[in-house]
């Protein structure tokens, strides 16, 4: 199991920016994609990005795309979400977790399964 810490949540107006920081003090932290996955009142939960041990990206479509990006610092030991042009729509709870199995076609990463999971960070958009 590897523990997981969410940071970087909060109150932020619409059309503003936040960075999650997804961070481990497991030493095998590098060694997984990991992906954030947010859960919204009313709404299913939803994947909004993944990223591999190689830094390899899958893109998404619908609502996030274009807006979020994710990167990893592999010296500390961190996956970031950057979030730009927030709307109330992105409120929610964002978690990352440890990805249970990637695959790769078209040149873009599959990520499947949730394995380790952190306690979430909460961020909220207001209008």
């Amino acid at each position: 199991q590897v523990p997981i810490v969410e940071s970087g949540g909060g109150l932020v107006h619409a059309g503003g920016s936040l960075r999650l920081s997804c961070t481990s003090s497991d030493l095998t932290f590098n060694n997984y994609a990991i992906t954030w996955v947010r859960q919204a009142p009313g709404k299913e939960r939803e994947g909004v990005s993944c990223i591999g041990a190689n830094d390899r990206i899958t893109r998404y479509e619908g609502p996030v795309k274009g807006r979020f990006t994710t990167s990893r610092d592999a010296a500390k030991r961190t996956v970031y979400l950057d979030m730009k042009n927030l709307n109330p729509e992105d409120t929610g709870v964002y978690y990352c977790a440890t990805v249970a199995s990637t695959s790769y076609f078209g040149g873009n990463l599959r990520c499947d399964g949730y394995q380790d999971w952190g306690q979430g960070t909460q961020v909220t958009v207001s209008s």
